[in-house]
């Protein structure tokens, strides 16, 4: 017996997260991790949750698995957060306007710039002596 799910996925610097929406208990699990157990920071885990209010869907009745891999603590709840609403767009197409009125459907492509030659870093230069 198949499970119907809708599954979205998210990206922002390094990292991608896959993730799948389904109707069940309200278990949400990061890496077969509790959310709030990979997520500890205070804000990220209400930050993904965006996504259940601007669509007015209860959490509850819906089961969450998400498969990150990649870049830090923040790309990553970014990532997760863009996975979730592209998955509630899948769901229903009606979801898009209110989650696009948040921002939660537009990719943050800002990624880490590349290392000049002749300088420290992308833009810090050596530091200039006359003498």
């Amino acid at each position: 017996m198949s499970v119907q799910y809708y599954e979205g996925i998210g990206r922002r610097k390094e990292s991608t997260a896959r993730v799948r929406l389904m109707s069940g208990t309200g278990v949400f699990l990061v890496n077969d991790r509790p959310a709030e157990e990979y997520f500890p920071r205070v804000g990220d885990l209400e930050s993904i949750l965006q996504s259940f209010t601007a669509t007015g869907q209860d959490r509850g009745t819906f089961d969450v698995t998400v498969v990150v891999s990649g870049g830090g603590v923040s790309g990553q709840t970014d990532a997760v957060k863009l996975g979730l609403a592209r998955a509630f767009v899948k769901m229903n197409h009606e979801n898009t306007p209110s989650l696009r009125k948040l921002g939660l459907l537009t990719r943050d492509a800002r990624i880490k710039e590349r290392k000049k030659p002749g300088l420290k870093r992308a833009r810090k230069a050596p530091t200039y002596t006359k003498r």
